[in-house]
């Protein structure tokens, strides 16, 4: 019989929908394939989103569907202000912004400022135009260090390995200038410094919240901005993540006026039918920033209102390491006033089965983790599949697409067992996310998904999906004041702790390895593992009603 939550825990919330809220992100490419080529698009993802909804999301955030050579995934992006043709048309963003909008769901979409693709008009002039040219200046071209400029203008690295700089011809065909690029040779990175480049974004923004947008997931947000006269970063460059607001091209002061006004902008631009009225538009940064201090600044008063915590994504399965990263956050976020904006995976990230061990320890560990993160005061954002408990996928050799996979010479296999499309139904690929044949898919998706579909998961009460499902209606069941704060209690070693999520709602996570006797008067809510009797396994996570408390649940 279906459970039905209820609660009278508390004064309804006052505070804006983003501070508790629950997005679900959309890879479209991967998402559902609406007109039987193989790839994921916009009509695809619009036909699913009654999935978002009944998951019990808040809101979704679809990854770049703009115009790409695809040489990163999409981030590569030819126009800001397009539908790439294979996705589908304007036509259809509208219509998904539309079902969306009609199912109660908010939409963010990515805005990548740091870099277009090398094929984008801005780029293409620059390139023709030469050195010294007013078209190189949106860039960041430079003559070359050595007798013949031979060498890079300095040791910056690319995150995707080797140098953070390509050297172009001159226009006499010979050796001429390089240029910057912190990603891929075809993301050429903005010069942030010129007012083309800060109006242009401007437009970009306005263009999409015209369109019905909520608000905008800024990439690679700590990288815009790079050290006046580019000077080395030394050894160590993408290897110590505590030391990356250290780097030339991390953190910049710069980056927060800038944001500011990002902030003014979408806080007064008029805001069409069916979309948020504008002082409810988010941002929020991806920012790889893991001092939390410095993260905090991100979202202090009048910036962005969220910041992915990649220290808990990035955080072993142990619970003296969690709770630090829980504390920590907390702490930082509190001191302005923000929420925590806490994640579990991504489209960059290897997923949580896999990264905490594979097979039934990988699987019970997510589920824990997930019931964990969604008992959490603050945001959460939950990636697609996230919810199946799928695997990361193996992608054969001749099938990456990953720039990490050639720039690494072949030892790093990149981020694509994470983006392999969703299964949705059936016994075999492509498992009802297209009618092409399963080869002619996006990526190749494993032989032994079919138990882990949508619909295989529905009627189980025991899937992951039927977990996460609970758990949002018990959350949604269940808000926080504005100002809560997650105080984790439990023994130094870590071996489980403690937090009231609400009045009447705690949560409780043993990370082993005996079971942990549950209090007198605690009577458990939901579970990520079945339970024996009142004890709770290693590597299991409950939500309780603590004793006194006034959370009502009924069958």
């Amino acid at each position: 019989m279906r459970s039905i939550v209820s609660s009278t825990t508390g004064p309804e919330p006052a505070a804006p929908w983003w501070r508790d809220a629950v997005c679900y992100e959309i890879h479209p490419r991967a998402f559902a394939d609406g007109d039987g080529d193989g790839v994921g698009d916009l009509a695809g993802a619009a036909a699913r989103l009654d999935h978002v909804a009944r998951l019990g999301a808040d809101a979704v955030w679809l990854t770049p569907f703009y115009p790409s050579p695809l040489a990163d995934g999409g981030y590569d992006i030819a126009d800001h202000t397009a539908v790439a043709p294979d996705l589908g048309t304007e036509a259809d963003f509208d219509a998904l912004v539309a079902r969306a909008h009609g199912l109660g769901l908010k939409v963010l979409i990515d805005l990548v400022p740091n870099h277009t693709s090398d094929t984008h008009p801005w780029f293409r002039e620059a390139l023709a135009a030469g050195p010294r040219s007013a078209a190189r200046e949106r860039y960041l071209f430079r003559p070359g260090r050595g007798v013949d400029g031979e060498l890079p203008p300095n040791d910056w690295q690319s995150a995707f390995g080797g140098p953070a700089w390509t050297r172009v011809p001159a226009p006499d065909g010979g050796p001429g200038e390089w240029y910057l690029h912190l990603h891929a040779p075809e993301q050429p990175d903005l010069d942030w410094r010129h007012p083309e480049v800060v109006a242009d974004f401007e437009r970009i923004l306005r263009h999409w919240l015209d369109r019905g947008v909520d608000g905008f997931r800024i990439d690679v947000a700590h990288t815009l901005f790079k050290a006046p006269g580019l000077p080395d970063a030394g050894p160590g460059q993408h290897q110590d993540i505590l030391r990356n607001h250290l780097m030339p091209y991390h953190d910049q002061e710069e980056l927060h006026p800038l944001f500011r006004t990002w902030r003014r902008l979408l806080d007064t631009h008029p805001a069409p039918s069916g979309a948020v009225p504008p002082e409810q538009r988010v941002m929020v940064a991806e920012a790889a920033v893991f001092e939390p201090a410095r993260l905090a600044r991100y979202v202090s008063p009048g910036e962005m209102q969220q910041a992915f915590n990649f220290a808990f994504l990035e955080s072993s399965w142990d619970g003296a390491e969690m709770r630090a990263v829980i504390e920590r956050s907390a702490a930082s976020m509190r001191a302005v006033g923000a929420p925590v904006t806490w994640v579990l995976s991504s489209h960059d990230a290897v997923r949580p089965v896999t990264r905490y061990g594979g097979g039934p320890r990988g699987r019970r560990r997510a589920r824990a983790a997930a019931l964990l993160m969604l008992a959490l005061p603050g945001a959460a954002y939950v990636y697609q599949g996230e919810e199946l408990g799928l695997p990361q996928a193996h992608i054969p050799d001749d099938r990456l697409r990953d720039p990490l996979w050639e720039r690494s010479g072949h030892r790093e296999r990149g981020r694509d067992g994470c983006r392999v499309p969703l299964p949705w139904e059936g016994a075999s690929a492509p498992y009802g996310f297209s009618t092409a044949a399963p080869d002619a898919c996006w990526f190749p998706q494993p032989g032994d998904w079919a138990d882990l579909t949508v619909r295989a998961q529905e009627d189980d009460p025991a899937s992951m999906l039927a977990l996460y499902r609970a758990a949002l209606r018990l959350r949604r069941a269940a808000p926080v004041p504005a100002d809560a704060v997650a105080a984790p209690e439990g023994p130094a070693d870590g071996s489980w702790f403690a937090f009231d999520r609400a009045p009447g709602l705690r949560c409780l996570t043993n990370f082993g390895p005996e079971p942990l006797p549950l209090a007198d008067g605690d009577e458990v809510l939901l579970a990520s593992t079945p339970l024996d009797g009142r004890t709770v396994p290693a590597d299991t996570t409950v939500w309780l009603r603590s004793a006194g408390g006034t959370t009502a649940i009924a069958s």
